[in-house]
């Protein structure tokens, strides 16, 4: 009968597994067909608009990373409360990750507004495209306190098990992109009927102020739905609202190591884009559309992430450590076979894919090369992202950001500068490619290091309890 319950038992985590997955996933989709989307409407208007963004995307992607660190240093502190039933404490840890995020998007917003104007230079950018680059970079840094506040009560809402609504939104919000981004973006729309929708005709800067107006719109309704309406985390009544030392000192503890995760990672995509950019505007171009396409692989990755960070969290809150390694080693099978999956699409479909996001056929021929290389690390990229959301769970994000700057910065940088010169972006891909391989390897390891100490806990379990048998059985023969 045991094997039976063990069997049960497992297939009730795994649903819980997809069940959470499910909305991140659809979130993750919604996010994927938003900047399929924007790359389409600036690869309209030519190479030079897409290189234009490509060239600042990482730096984009470091801001927002910062973002979700702090956010996650409290809604991990929410997810242990509200799988403890301390519900209340949970709704003061809300508050006070409000008061912190607020105080560190303004921060982010006047820094990124300080420096967009030398920071296409300093990338090394083609004179042509230098400035709708800052003004993207200037105008999306006006969109970080929106951006940090949306983070914060998207991750409370997904820490309390409500995965629902912030994939909604986050859904939303895609469309609220794509509608302020064909007003801002293009010239007057002259529909059927005699009928004009007047276009702002702001080019680059256009898609910056639709993605910027989107973000505020979302961060809005956002704090709506985990302030107001949440069961959870609704603010109405009385709370601790100054930041306590006990609570800063646990965000600080998980977020600092993953700000600094991010910091690495993106950082060393910023050093990418620097070694990219002397290559060309078609290397330029074809780079960030085929980060863009990339995307179709790794979205469910990480969705299942969300989910393990939520299971893996609630699981420790509710002190039940078998349970949370069982959802992490769920969760990354789940994550390796769907991704295993779409790397095997994006490889097929990548002409497809690329005659959607420019008309250029320099960048759609380049771009097809390139994410074909990257298909074959997706795999083992996601055990490296599911492993990572687990670990988040459980507050272990020192040791994800050390593994991330050994593979990053110790592989992938340093090959691409070596192979650069000489295969061009081809080279710098396959310096990726390898470099997700790596890293994977390495949380595999760490996660088997998991298994192995589960296995090692079991057994040593079973040896104490045959030795209370025995020693019930001498002292009954005693008798």
């Amino acid at each position: 009968m045991r094997p039976l319950i063990y069997l049960q038992s497992r297939r009730t985590q795994l649903k819980r597994v997809i069940a959470l997955s499910i909305p991140a996933i659809l979130a993750e989709i919604s996010s994927m067909v938003m900047q399929y989307i924007d790359a389409a409407m600036v690869g309209s208007l030519g190479a030079n608009a897409s290189a234009s963004i490509g060239l600042v995307s990482t730096s984009t992607w470091l801001m927002g990373g910062l973002c979700i660190s702090t956010a996650t240093g409290y809604s991990v502190q929410a997810a242990h409360l509200i799988g403890a039933s301390r519900e209340s404490d949970a709704r003061n840890v809300f508050r006070q990750g409000i008061i912190t995020a607020l105080c560190i998007g303004i921060l982010l917003c006047l820094f990124g507004t300080s420096i967009s104007h030398g920071l296409p230079r300093w990338l090394g950018g083609d004179p042509l495209i230098i400035a709708d680059a800052e003004s993207y970079f200037f105008i999306y840094a006006c969109a970080l306190p929106a951006v940090q506040m949306r983070q914060l009560a998207g991750s409370m809402l997904q820490c309390s098990g409500n995965m629902r609504t912030p994939s909604m939104l986050n859904a939303m919000m895609c469309g609220f992109d794509v509608i302020f981004n064909w007003l801002f973006i293009f010239p007057d729309h002259h529909l059927p009927f005699g009928l004009t929708i007047p276009g702002a005709n702001m080019g680059v800067a256009g898609a910056a102020l639709g993605t910027t107006l989107a973000e505020w719109v979302t961060a809005f309704l956002m704090m709506y739905a985990a302030a107001i309406r949440s069961d959870k985390l609704r603010l109405t009544s009385k709370g601790q609202w100054r930041p306590t030392r006990e609570c800063s000192s646990r965000a600080a503890r998980i977020a600092i190591p993953l700000a600094f995760e991010h910091t690495v990672l993106c950082g060393a995509q910023i050093a990418s884009t620097k070694i990219v950019a002397p290559l060309g505007t078609i290397s330029i171009a074809a780079n960030s559309l085929a980060v863009t396409a990339e995307s179709l692989c790794y979205m469910p990755g990480y969705g299942i992430a969300s989910a393990a960070t939520t299971l893996v969290g609630q699981s420790l809150g509710a002190r039940d450590r078998d349970q949370a390694r069982e959802f992490a080693r769920l969760s990354v099978g789940l994550a390796v076979f769907l991704m295993t999956i779409t790397a095997g699409l994006m490889f097929l479909l990548a002409p497809l894919v690329f005659r959607i996001l420019t008309p250029d056929p320099a960048v759609q021929e380049l771009g097809v090369h390139v994410l074909r290389i990257e298909a074959f690390a997706e795999p083992l990229f996601a055990v490296s992202i599911a492993a990572a959301g687990a670990m988040r769970g459980a507050g272990d994000t020192l040791v994800l950001s050390i593994l991330n700057l050994a593979s990053m910065w110790g592989v992938r940088i340093t090959a691409a500068a070596l192979l650069a010169p000489h295969l061009g972006l081809t080279g710098v891909w396959i310096a990726m490619c390898g470099e997700l391989c790596i890293r994977g390897i390495l949380f595999l390891i760490r996660h088997l290091r998991e298994l192995g100490q589960l296995i090692h806990d079991g057994i040593r379990l079973r040896l104490h309890r045959l030795f209370e048998i025995a020693v019930h059985l001498l002292a009954l023969d005693l008798r």
